[in-house]
């Protein structure tokens, strides 16, 4: 018969006949091999416990390496909304709340001009009569004059409609810094205390920085809690 049935690889020095589907075979074999190996040496080094743990972590880091990457992929530009238009020159914004006390609120603009982290002074407004033309051509020319840097702090009153304490929390327009200063007309506190507050708050922006703390508790019984958790907004940054 002429059949041929293997053929002798002789370069290899075999005895035995050549088949391609065998070594094909093998060779397949030999790669499956490997991955049950390092499995079972990664469970051999790893308790089961840590080992579903890991491969959570991976699944993870894949996850977020996919959502970060999506974006710049779809070509979306997403625009988080902020109070604070840019860009933001430093500093911090004074924010007086006044009521029918203008000498009180001349003094308190005349001395927040002065300080030199002032960028602006915006005035809380809640009488139902606006302020006069005099009264803001008086306080615009006092800032300008009490001002010690070369960029003159910015003035303007917020007018409210109705008499409210929380008129102070309202959305700020046009505000150009991070930082809020919110006092009363009636409080006076240091430039350089301001500063110091300022640097704290620089430290830490997330968080409030307050003068006046307070604690509360929920059981008398703890009353000797000494940590301060509180801080009262008539004058804070």
């Amino acid at each position: 018969m002429a059949a041929i049935i293997g053929l002798r690889d002789i370069s290899a020095g075999d005895t035995g006949l050549y088949s391609p589907a065998k070594d094909k075979a093998a060779s397949r074999g030999v790669y499956n091999s490997r991955s049950p190996l390092l499995l079972r040496r990664i469970r051999h080094l790893l308790p089961p416990s840590k080992a579903k743990l890991l491969l959570a972590l991976c699944i993870l880091f894949v996850v977020f390496f996919i959502g970060s990457r999506i974006g710049s992929l779809m070509g979306w530009n997403p625009h988080y909304s902020s109070s604070v238009s840019a860009p933001s020159r430093g500093g911090y914004t004074v924010l007086i709340n006044t009521w029918k006390r203008n000498s009180l609120l001349k003094q308190a603009v005349a001395h927040y001009a002065s300080c030199s982290g002032t960028d602006a002074i915006h005035v809380v407004w809640s009488e139902s009569d606006p302020p006069s033309d005099s009264l803001k051509a008086y306080l615009k020319n006092i800032v300008f004059s009490k001002s010690q840097t070369a960029h003159k702090p910015n003035f303007r009153f917020d007018l409210n409609e109705e008499d409210n304490l929380n008129n102070r929390f309202k959305p700020i327009v046009d505000l150009r810094t991070d930082a809020i200063f919110s006092v009363d007309d009636d409080v006076i506190v240091p430039c350089h205390t301001l500063e110091f507050a300022f640097s704290v708050w620089q430290s830490a922006s997330s968080t409030m920085v307050g003068f006046v703390p307070r604690m509360h508790w929920l059981d008398v019984e703890v009353s000797d809690f000494l940590s301060y958790n509180i801080v009262l907004v008539r004058f804070h940054l």
